[in-house]
């Protein structure tokens, strides 16, 4: 059984997504504007901008007869800090503090909040089962030599409502809706801001769900009987994948950023960048490239920049060499040969001979993106037709099919500037039919 336990890290990495970014300087522009995903803002922002939304909902498949569900709401809280300098012995704000090798400047930090709901889907397949929770506010003060840092937090409510029904057809299948709504209280004078109004919100939200029994079906790649049963399920704020080892069916983790079924951090990665994974090489490399005054504006940043630094600082050559050159997804059975050389010998080539068939301009494919697509734009254009425009070959002797898609209607404008969509060959399949 997949444990909470089990997948935190993953969670963690989800949860910490873009909480302070490279320079990791609270005076930086791009740490100006915080916190994109998974936000659940006050009704009251949301009534007045329709880009913010209060509320998510998550719709769930359950088989094989399934009994108990533990569902674990997270997310941060915003907590606003302040720094203090005493001057004769009074405490007056300041935008920076200097004090030994930190310099401490106004930061909003975050808070990890969790909330388990633990429900019997046969019971709340009868009566929804609804729970409230409430975050009280705090204030908090840490001297610092110099001065001191004021730590408040707003208090937030949020409710979770859980709900099952047993869906029409032969395959035994139940639906689970989650729903979560931020309803605090929030109502300060026009205009209303965003960066005031996230004190008050629930940010980067969401769910794990854990089955005791039963299995939960992928709705990324289900199998073909349950196609339509994922087709009306209705996902709003969240992304569900299935989570932990690679056979295990037992946890789902609704995620405010699209990923594939049982994602994992990378194992060479030791350190939280607050970035995903994919760049650590890059960003220890650039951490290490701080001057001294600016390290010291990291430390005083945030807690977490200023041990993510000393990590870096700290990290074995072993371990950064473990950082370079990791390769995965490698197909496990060859499906083409190798692209043929046009004869001026430019990098563009005449064809490309897919599954027994030669694909050159002009050939018709079927896109079929890769086996797990975590791209936004490999699930939009999956199972649709295209268009070769063109095959490349590049330095490091990968072939890449250039294609137009066959109902855009842009698609003469696309052609003209050359904005081509570009798969691997074993990402499309030859229709056998060209233009």
């Amino acid at each position: 059984m997949t444990t909470f336990e089990q997948v935190q890290a993953l969670a963690d990495t989800v949860l910490f997504e873009g909480y302070v970014l490279y320079p990791y300087r609270a005076d930086d522009a791009k740490n100006r504007v915080r916190w994109q995903f998974g936000v659940l803002a006050p009704e009251a922002l949301s009534e007045a901008d329709a880009s913010e939304h209060s509320a998510l909902q998550s719709e769930l498949l359950l088989e094989s007869h399934p009994d108990n569900v533990a569902v674990r709401l997270r997310f941060l809280q915003v907590q606003q800090r302040t720094v203090q300098r005493s001057v004769d012995g009074v405490m007056e704000e300041v935008s920076q503090l200097d004090s030994g090798d930190t310099a401490y400047l106004p930061f909003d930090e975050a808070v990890l909040q969790e909330f388990d709901v633990c429900v019997d889907v046969s019971t709340v397949a009868e009566t929804p089962r609804h729970e409230l929770f409430d975050v009280p506010g705090a204030v908090t003060v840490e001297p610092v030599p110099g001065g001191q840092l004021t730590r408040k937090r707003l208090p937030v409510r949020a409710s979770v409502e859980v709900s099952a029904r047993a869906l029409p057809g032969p395959y035994g299948v139940t639906r689970l809706r989650v729903v979560v709504r931020n309803l605090t209280a929030w109502g300060p004078a026009a205009p209303l801001q965003r960066q005031e109004a996230l004190r008050s919100s629930l940010v980067a939200a969401h769910l794990l769900a854990r089955l005791d029994r039963g299995r939960f079906l992928s709705l990324t790649d289900p199998p073909e009987w349950a196609a339509g049963y994922v087709r009306d399920c209705d996902n709003s704020g969240v992304w569900p994948v299935l989570v932990g080892a690679e056979s295990a069916r037992d946890m789902v983790l609704c995620s405010p950023i699209i990923l594939p079924d049982h994602p994992a951090v990378a194992t060479e990665s030791t350190t939280q960048f607050f970035d995903s994974t994919e760049m650590d090489e890059m960003l220890s490399l650039r951490a290490l490239t701080l001057t001294d005054e600016e390290k010291r504006a990291v430390r005083g940043t945030d807690p977490r920049a200023a041990e993510l630094l000393e990590q870096v600082e700290q990290l074995p050559p072993e371990l950064m060499d473990r950082l370079h050159g990791a390769v995965r997804y490698l197909t496990q059975r060859p499906r083409t040969q190798p692209a043929t050389s046009a004869p001026d010998g430019d990098a563009e080539t005449d064809g490309i001979e897919i599954d027994g068939t030669l694909v050159r301009e002009g050939s018709k494919v079927l896109l079929r993106p890769g086996a797990k697509p975590a791209d936004a734009q490999d699930i939009f254009v999956a199972g649709r037709t295209a268009t070769v425009t063109k095959v490349m070959h590049d330095v490091d002797g990968r072939d890449h099919v250039a294609v137009l898609l066959d109902d855009d209607p842009g698609q003469d404008i696309a052609r003209i500037h050359g904005r081509f969509l570009y798969f691997a060959p074993d990402e499309i399949e030859p229709l056998g039919v060209r233009t």
